[in-house]
């Protein structure tokens, strides 16, 4: 298995989307983002304004999901995936059958150091720390949020508050990936 870590809006997942390409049904990509918590959990934690946060995913449930990936036990695993246009996880939506040589499990917390995200790292064959430009980010990062229909104020002030708090705390584990891949 392959951990791709990052800071929001890094390109974690286009690099994720370019080796599936390129590996086709030799890989499968299983994104962190289908365990973040139902929105009206989010809110029911007060939480709202912290979406995005470790504690705002279902850290223990992602950890078993990668367990049952690690083991091979099953014929297949159903991976949820995060809808962003519609602001929710779906469950089931990625078969990852055993036969799969390649797992590439992509997120933003893979190397934080608390549980449960740090009893992942030993479940990796490699991890990558997927790194960028911070202000091509941040640019990113606003571009994905309008597209997702929210107003461009809006987006600007949510990739500069909840999101880059977030994203100091992930570049914290930066130097615990096996290597880094510029994503400029």
């Amino acid at each position: 298995m392959l951990g791709l870590c990052g800071e929001p809006g890094a390109g974690k997942t286009t690099l994720s989307h370019l080796l599936g390409e390129e590996l086709g049904e030799t890989c499968a990509v299983v994104p962190m983002d289908g365990f973040h918590l139902a929105q009206a959990e989010i809110e029911r934690l007060g939480r709202a304004d912290r979406k995005g946060a470790p504690d705002t995913f279902d850290g223990w449930g992602f950890l078993s999901l990668v367990r049952r990936l690690a083991t091979a036990d099953e014929p297949v695993v159903y991976a949820p995936m995060y809808q962003h246009g519609f602001g929710e996880p779906i469950a089931g939506e990625i078969p990852v059958a055993r036969e799969v040589p390649l797992v590439i499990i992509e997120g933003n917390y893979l190397l934080l150091d608390e549980e449960p995200w740090s009893l992942l790292a030993p479940m990796f064959t490699q991890t990558w720390y997927v790194d960028v430009d911070p202000q091509l980010r941040m640019e990113r990062l606003v571009r994905r949020h309008v597209a997702a229909g929210k107003p461009p104020e809006y987006a600007l002030t949510w990739a500069n508050g909840p999101d880059e708090r977030n994203a100091a705390l992930i570049r914290t584990t930066r130097t615990r990936a096996d290597d880094v891949v510029l994503m400029n």
